[in-house]
């Protein structure tokens, strides 16, 4: 059985994860099985042109499934069109494409976790800090608290929506918010890092959140908190993804905490997926749902 994958990003913190896992749970599952198995993984190093030319290079090399983390959830129909017309089912994973190109054809699947799950599930770990000790979440005691967002990128459906769930879940918990400033860090690292950086001067003491999309995000909101002077305020920071970083950093009490996803269970989906895909002989799998869901688990110290 030979399985393609296409990353949109290889050196995306959460993404890298996965990858780790489909390898583990490869040599699992051809153990269970006794059957050889192939996983061919690719880095469109977030470029859609060259992630076509990946899928291309897929359906000529005739594998069995083609899974896809898409760069462009816009352009998921192009894709499936060429598995289609190769007979090859298709699973999407992590970056969901729009429903009504998914649902065109019955072989092709999407895997991830609920971007509203994650951001409602993020505001009630803050809503949980404040109930418990409100003068340690509103430092200033003024009765709310003064926030700053590090997003995600700016069009892709998960940043919007936790941002927005985020918030929505600790106002309609009672608890009023000010938004100081936010940031566009693409899900990386030294973006976010740069942006926590100047917000720290633009509004000495005035931080007590910062609300970040994705863990890789939040630790350069750590790093960069890690640089400010004794005596100034130390906000609280919580992340979504549950990173090997990120789990460690709540473990040192650097993050409130995070919202985790486990890549192993997307990599053991993904496999038993493609799998049943391969012998289902073109027929839909289960109910003919194409969505399989991962749940979110909370992570705190």
């Amino acid at each position: 059985m030979k399985i393609g994958v296409s990353l949109y990003r290889g050196d995306d913190e959460f993404i890298s994860s996965i990858r780790h896992a489909l390898e583990e749970e490869k040599l699992a599952l051809e153990k269970e099985t006794n059957r050889k198995m192939t996983v061919k993984i690719l880095d469109s190093k977030n470029s859609q042109s060259i992630q076509n030319s990946q899928i291309d290079q897929l359906v000529r090399s005739d594998y069995d499934v083609i899974a896809v983390n898409v760069v462009d959830r816009t352009v998921a129909s192009n894709i499936i069109y060429k598995a289609r017309q190769a007979g090859i089912p298709l699973i999407f994973f992590n970056r969901e494409p729009i429903q009504t190109d998914l649902i065109q054809w019955n072989q092709a699947y999407y895997i991830g976790s609920k971007a509203q799950e994650s951001g409602e599930m993020q505001g009630e770990l803050v809503l949980e800090q404040y109930r418990l000790a409100p003068e340690t979440i509103d430092l200033n005691r003024d009765g709310k608290i003064q926030y700053v967002m590090l997003e995600g990128e700016e069009v892709h459906q998960d940043s919007l929506i936790r941002t927005e769930s985020s918030i929505k879940t600790i106002v309609e918990g009672g608890v009023k918010v000010e938004r100081l400033a936010r940031g566009v860090g693409n899900w990386m690292r030294q973006p976010s890092k740069e942006f926590v950086r100047e917000w720290l001067e633009k509004y000495p003491n005035q931080i007590e959140l910062v609300m970040s999309n994705n863990d890789e995000m939040a630790i350069g909101a750590i790093e960069a908190l890690r640089e400010i002077p004794e005596g100034m305020t130390l906000p609280h920071v919580v992340g979504i993804d549950g990173t090997s970083e990120g789990l460690e950093a709540v473990d040192r009490g650097e993050m409130l905490g995070t919202v985790r996803s486990d890549p192993n269970e997307y990599a053991r989906e993904m496999l038993t997926l493609a799998k049943q895909l391969v012998e289902s002989n073109e027929q839909p799998i289960g109910n003919g749902d194409p969505y399989i869901w991962i749940p979110h688990q909370l992570y705190q110290k």
